[in-house]
């Protein structure tokens, strides 16, 4: 159900981050975002965070508790951004 959703994700944050090294078709809907997997930072999970707000009118907050396992992956993205539109 999502699938399109996870490939929407992965073209957005190819082009929000500005990967020049990455393509969407690498990022696995799996793969952590941060640390050992595609190696996101704080800023990169700001900007993506913005525009995620932008492309989907989606709001994910720094401090909201649950931030961390939104951001886990892009599969947990998606779920995040469907339960919340």
């Amino acid at each position: 159900m999502n699938e399109a959703l996870e490939k929407e994700l992965k073209e957005l944050i190819v082009d929000a981050l500005m990967l020049d090294d990455v393509t969407p078709a690498e990022i696995e809907s799996e793969a952590p975002l941060f640390g050992s997997g595609l190696g996101l930072d704080s800023i990169d999970a700001l900007e993506l965070a913005i525009a995620i707000d932008k492309k989907y009118g989606v709001k994910i907050k720094a401090e909201d508790e649950g931030t961390r396992d939104i951001f886990r992956s892009v599969r947990s993205l998606a779920d995040h951004i469907a339960k919340s539109r």
